[in-house]
């Protein structure tokens, strides 16, 4: 039984190297004709020696028995292993695989299983990623909502209409994540509608890193371990120029983006440190380029095309400062899946200090003159 998977892939039905495979149907009917042929050749000798037909039929009962058996477990063998395999499969283990190196139908039998058991695989991380990815983005809304009730329960805030207009967009966003769960199943077929519009940018990034203070600020007294910072010494900037700066793309996946970039970069900031956050026009209409910069230790440029992938927490052994922990590795992840979307691009770039992230958002579609 080989558990690593093969080098080398085919479909069924193909021939390998080019050579026509020899069928069971084949195999079965070369079995009958060797058999005649021991069977007429024994008793021709028989004829010549003057031996005795009862010891010419237990030699050719011997060995047409010898070759059957050789036969029908060259035929048996593989069909166990499979048996196997597919067992495996039925209890959820999709590491194991069948060996593909037969050239008959027990072969692209073999195939067939190994293709269905690496998509079942695919599919059962994907589910995995998805429950936490939604863990993940969830966890944000519910920690502001919980900031905003709490601090009226303890007499901190008054309800007023100004307090409570701030639980009901936490509210509102802990409602349109939810419904895009739908959105997030469909991820398979690589179709998850966009709600573009145009917007701006300034008020816009304003309220993002708004609601980042104020989600740090009631975490940091909560010993969740849920991989989200809890830092309240870091200073968040926002530098958007032109003020009068507007972009066209989905602003529900923009905050995805831009809340996890700061979420990374405020855990990786020294003690008291400065996270920025710059928007500027990029080169298409209504296009954006954004940057979230920190000054933190960076990113090793071996390690740049690495950050992006689902549960990577880079090289940094842990973060700085108090009140961070390692995260789960998805925030990264998630931002460049939301970008991907908007067929935009996000990369680390130079940066004399710290870590500097660049995202490009397409903006509106060149028309051709």
């Amino acid at each position: 039984m080989s558990e690593g998977r093969p080098a080398a892939r085919r479909s069924p039905g193909e021939p390998w190297g080019g050579v026509r495979p020899f069928s069971i149907k084949t195999k079965l009917g070369a079995l009958v004709v060797i058999s005649v042929l021991i069977t007429t050749g024994l008793m021709m000798i028989a004829v010549r020696t003057e031996t005795e037909l009862r010891f010419i039929t237990v030699f050719s009962m011997i060995a047409t028995l010898l070759i059957t058996q050789f036969v029908a477990h060259s035929l048996t063998a593989p069909l166990d292993e499979t048996n196997t395999v597919a067992r495996s499969i039925s209890h959820g283990d999709y590491t194991r695989r069948v060996r593909e190196n037969r050239r008959d139908e027990l072969g692209d039998l073999a195939v067939t299983i190994n293709r269905m058991a690496d998509d079942l695989e695919a599919q059962d991380n994907q589910r995995k990623e998805l429950v936490a990815n939604v863990s993940h983005e969830l966890r944000t809304p519910i920690a502001g909502l919980r900031a905003v009730l709490e601090n009226i329960v303890d007499g901190v805030t008054e309800a007023d209409p100004e307090t409570m207009r701030t639980a009901l967009k936490q509210t509102e966003r802990l409602g349109r994540l939810v419904e895009t769960l739908l959105d997030l199943s469909r991820l398979d077929n690589g179709v998850v509608p966009l709600k573009m519009r145009r917007f701006e940018v300034w008020p816009y990034l304003s309220g993002v890193l708004k609601e980042a203070n104020m989600v740090a600020s009631a975490r940091a007294g909560i010993a969740s371990g849920s991989g989200s910072h809890t830092r309240t010494d870091v200073h968040l900037h926002l530098d958007v120029s032109p003020p009068e700066l507007t972009a066209h793309a989905d602003p529900e996946r923009i905050h995805q983006v831009v809340a996890n970039l700061i979420d990374n970069a405020v855990k990786h900031s020294p003690p008291h440190g400065r996270v920025t956050v710059k928007a500027r026009r990029g080169a298409l209409p209504q296009s954006l380029e954004l940057e979230v910069l920190d000054e933190g230790p960076g990113i090793p440029r071996s390690e740049w095309h690495r950050v992006f992938e689902r549960f990577n927490r880079g090289a940094v052994s842990r973060p700085h400062g108090p009140g961070s922990d390692g995260g789960t590795g998805l925030g990264l992840a998630i931002a460049r899946w939301a970008v991907d979307l908007h067929g935009g691009k996000i990369g680390v770039a130079e940066s004399e200090r710290g870590c500097r992230i660049l995202v490009t958002l397409p903006g509106l579609p060149s028309v051709p003159s």
